[in-house]
């Protein structure tokens, strides 16, 4: 601990405040954090960082991400803890022993109150454990027992035994009414008693300088010298009187530490006096301190009636916390006069000399700002802005919502305030103040910079920032410029400030700054570099160093003259408390600022610096498929976890050296990314087969990094990719070619057997065409042969014809002959009979018979089909048809229809009605025609 700066700091804020009031960087971890029983009696810091907890449900390991529960075989109470080598020994009801870590990261308990267990008192309870040269020692009320792991051995005092003290070398045993002994070879050796100690529980025996300072519960501190008890006269008596002192320890640096059952802890100096005490008043949990231990970081660890808690005592940053929640959140704290002044979402609060938080009246309401010029202390408020003098505020602006307030350049009394609505003008003369709206914009204004005398600049939070210009009277604003459009790249949340001359701008996106030449907003690369894009400023102009926060809440001081020095916050705690957007760092003197915070502030020790404590990552289990694996097979096999394709791999990881930490991970082969740890454990799911290296580091919140721990995952390829896969592709692949050796084989028999069938039906249909052809050549030659018989029956029956026409003509000039000579007829009937003979042979019937059939022969049926179409004709216009079609002419007809060719041209004729044939229409075409 900083011992020198401490105090300085503690003579600061010490003349006018509390030390009830103030208290250093608490940590509470409440029932629903560790998941256990209310009551922890003990706790122990082992060399790995762990923390083990004794708890009323069993013993908790928290490895500063995860607590861990591991309950006894009976799940009785664990009262003690210690830690060494690796093993952490608990005591607890009629039980005691030690937890070891096996081979897959699990805490294994040992019991040693087995060796000797009929030794065991009835109703015994382990209330704390030592380690003493080079052995353990368990103590008990009643008993004392040493294990110097082989054996256990007992010792049984005269009287109750209250405590056990390491001093020197030697070991102090308090009882409750024979005094104080030294354990010496196993053996009690009387070392101090008296009657004031008679009756009285010892809590703890220290060696301070010469003497031996003892503390009591209720009867305050003694020390002993020369065998001799003097009280003290140490100004914390009374304190651990009232409050029963139950915990002691002793920093270091002389610094004291008192954990009392009614009152928290007291942290005295080396002199007795009290330099803070830390209760539920200021932040602790609960006030009943059961188990305390101070690390070797100076951590106080608290065992608590319910819970647990932490305080950081190296930590020179104070906080001022308010349970009660009458403050509310803090937007801004100012030292004025002496004395500590607080704006809040409630009101304004001081805190007086007189070591009292107190409401100042007519303050009710949102306090935006408070801000010193000139020797005049400003409150911007909800309903307007005040004047602060101690106690009382005189209310001088009726304009609601003084964001801030900033003097004009090279003017005194002359003041211009950013509003809800807009810029408002201050100026006080001869004691007296008015206010004035500027006019033109009415924008809310809660950023507000001076470029120059007559003009400012100023942010909306949605509509981007704008430029003033104000006249010279300062009455009005003769100009308002829209620089939205001019170059921002996010008209959002924008803030302006005012650096060294540069007007600069954080938009969502980053820096930028304002160019008078182009009269144009343009990145401002410097500032995005040194200050980064995420960070903006919470601190005052000219303040000293800049004080900036950044997206995952860590503080930094930045110091634009020296690069090389930067202070960060970097606390967790804190990181819940901001007052979002609100943020805001008050000077408060030389090297100590106030951050505003939910329910009180920060004080800063501007010369403190976080320690950055990361260790590289330790791997504390690793599961696949669900399974636990062998750590030490992993380790003596560089670490390289072999699985199976489709496997999952889980590994638990911790770094308990670590503060405000994560983990990161990063496979190389894959990508140079690294990826943040859900919580400790990293579960790793459908990985491809192959080997893969996997780094693990420790990162906190301000960037800084821990060296990495590698681990190798060799992953197998899935079956059908190994041996087995192998080995079937090779049967497949023969499989394959036999297939296709079968299958081809068979197309090859069907390709000849479909050009057998092509070759035979081509055969057949050769033969078949070559027989059509014959046939057809045959009913060619058949046709031609008819044809041929046609021509010649035609021929015949035109001879026929002819022959007929030629007879009936003899026979018609022989009838003539006998007309004209039938005067030389002597008989007239034979005359008679002679004509008739030659009539009847003229039209002889059964020759016009064997006529039709022949005719009918020759011209397929003729008679048929002209009867069909045309019923009405007779068998004398059959006949003239049937001429007709042979194609005679009339004069060869007459003679066979035994009449005139005259009766044979009428006859036509008439025909040609009978068949209804147009006067264009010849009769021989038409019958001709008829097939």
């Amino acid at each position: 601990m900083k011992k020198a700066l401490t105090l300085l700091l503690f003579q600061f804020f010490f003349s006018f405040v509390s030390y009830c009031q103030f208290s250093p960087n608490i940590h509470n971890y409440s029932i629903a954090e560790y998941k256990a029983s209310n009551q922890n009696w003990d706790l122990h810091r082992a060399e790995n960082g762990k923390i083990y907890v004794a708890n009323n449900n069993g013993l908790l390991e928290y490895d500063g991400l995860d607590w861990k529960l591991f309950q006894l075989p009976n799940k009785t109470t664990v009262r003690s803890v210690l830690e060494l080598n690796n093993l952490v020994f608990t005591g607890s009801f009629e039980e005691f022993g030690y937890w070891e870590e096996d081979d897959y990261g699990d805490l294994i308990y040992n019991s040693l109150s087995e060796l000797i267990k009929d030794d065991i008192s009835p109703n015994e309870e382990i209330w704390q454990i030592l380690s003493y040269k080079g052995k353990i020692v368990f103590r008990s009320f009643s008993s004392i027992y040493i294990y110097d792991f082989k054996t256990v051995e007992r010792i049984n005092p005269s009287s109750a035994v209250i405590s056990l003290s390491l001093v020197g070398e030697d070991l102090l045993v308090s009882t409750l009414n024979n005094g104080i002994f030294k354990l010496q070879n196993k053996t009690l050796i009387p070392f101090f008693s008296d009657e004031i100690l008679k009756d009285t529980k010892i809590i703890s025996i220290v060696k301070k300088q010469d003497r031996y300072l003892i503390m009591t519960s209720l009867k305050g501190s003694f020390y002993l010298s020369s065998n001799k008890l003097v009280p003290t006269t140490y100004a914390f008596n009374n304190e651990i009187k009232q409050h029963q002192l139950n915990k002691f320890s002793k920093l270091d640096n002389g610094y004291m530490v008192f954990g009392t059952i009614k009152d928290g802890v007291y942290v005295a100096d080396s002199n007795g006096e009290i330099k803070f005490h830390v209760s539920k008043e200021n932040g602790l949990i609960n006030n009943t301190i059961l188990g305390q231990f101070i690390d070797k970081n100076s951590k106080l660890w608290l065992g608590l009636d319910n819970g647990i808690a932490t305080i950081d005592l190296k930590n020179t940053n104070y906080f001022f916390n308010d349970i009660s929640g009458k403050l509310g959140a803090v937007y801004d704290i100012v030292k004025y006069q002496g004395l500590l002044y607080i704006g809040t979402n409630t009101g304004l609060f001081c805190l007086d000399k007189n070591k009292t938080l107190s409401f100042i009246d007519g303050s009710q309401g949102q306090v935006w700002d408070l801000k010193i010029i000139d020797g005049n202390l400003f409150c911007g408020h909800n309903e307007g802005t005040f004047l602060v003098d101690k106690n009382q505020i005189r209310k001088i602006s009726d304009f609601t919502g003084g964001w801030t307030i900033q003097k004009v350049p090279e003017h005194d009394d002359l003041y211009i305030q950013g509003t809800y609505a807009g810029l408002v003008k201050f100026e006080q003369k001869k004691g007296k103040w008015s206010t004035k709206h500027m006019g033109k914009t009415t924008i809310p204004s809660r950023f507000l910079v001076f470029e120059n005398p007559h003009t400012a600049w100023v942010a909306h939070a949605y509509k981007g920032v704008y430029k003033i210009n104000f006249s010279k009277s300062y009455d009005t604003i003769t100009k308002v410029t829209n620089y939205g459009l001019k170059g921002l790249d996010s008209e959002y949340n924008p803030r302006v400030y005012n650096l060294k001359n540069d007007i600069v701008f954080k938009t969502n996106h980053g820096w930028q700054k304002y160019e008078p030449i182009l009269d144009s907003i343009v990145p401002f690369d410097l500032l995005n570099e040194k200050f980064g894009t995420d960070s903006y400023i919470i601190s005052e102009k000219d303040m000293g160093p800049i004080v900036l926060k950044d997206k995952n809440g860590v503080i930094r001081f930045k110091y634009i003259n020296n690069d090389s020095v930067e202070r960060k916050i970097n606390n967790k705690l804190i990181k819940n408390r901001y007052i979002v957007g609100y943020e805001h760092v008050s000077k408060i003197d030389n090297s100590l600022f106030a951050l505003n915070l939910d329910n009180g502030f920060m004080l800063i020790d501007e010369s403190y610096m976080d320690s950055t404590v990361l260790c590289k990552p330790r791997i504390e289990s690793i599961q696949v498929n669900g399974k636990s694996v062998s750590l030490s097979s992993i380790d003596s096999n560089d670490k390289v976890v072999a699985l199976k394709y489709n496997e999952s791999v889980n590994l638990e990881l911790s770094s308990s050296k670590s503060n405000n930490h994560y983990f990161e991970y990063s496979i190389p082969s894959l990508s140079k990314d690294w990826f943040k740890v859900d919580n400790r454990n990293l579960e790793l799911n459908n990985i491809n087969h192959g080997v893969y290296d996997i780094l693990l580091r420790t990162r906190d919140d301000s960037g800084n990094t821990s060296k990495s721990q590698s681990l190798k995952l060799d992953v197998s390829p899935p079956w059908y990719k190994g041996t087995l896969g192998l080995i079937l592709y090779v049967v497949l692949l023969f499989g394959v070619i036999g297939l296709f050796y079968y299958l081809h084989h068979r197309k090859i028999q069907k390709e000849q057997r479909l050009i057998r069938v092509k070759y035979e039906r081509e055969q057949h249909k050769l033969l078949r065409e070559k027989t059509l052809e014959n046939e057809k050549n045959i009913v060619q030659l058949k046709n031609q042969s008819l044809q041929n018989e046609l021509k010649i029956k035609s021929k015949q029956l035109a001879n026929n014809a002819m022959a007929l026409v030629k007879k009936n003509e003899v026979l018609q000039d022989i009838k003539r002959e006998l007309a004209i000579n039938k005067d030389s007829f002597n008989d007239y009937y034979s005359y008679k009979k002679l004509v008739k003979k030659l009539n009847n042979s003229i039209e002889h019937k059964d020759e016009w018979e064997v006529f039709e059939e022949n005719f009918n022969q020759v011209h397929d049926e003729f008679f048929t089909r002209l009867k069909s179409r045309h019923q009405i004709l007779t068998p004398k216009d059959l006949k003239v048809c049937a001429y007709i079609k042979m194609n005679l002419a009339n004069k060869e007809i007459a003679p066979l229809m035994n009449i005139s060719v005259r009766g044979v041209e009428t006859h036509r004729y008439r025909l040609k009605k009978k068949l209804n044939l147009e006067n264009d229409i010849s009769l021989t075409d038409y019958l001709l025609n008829i097939k």
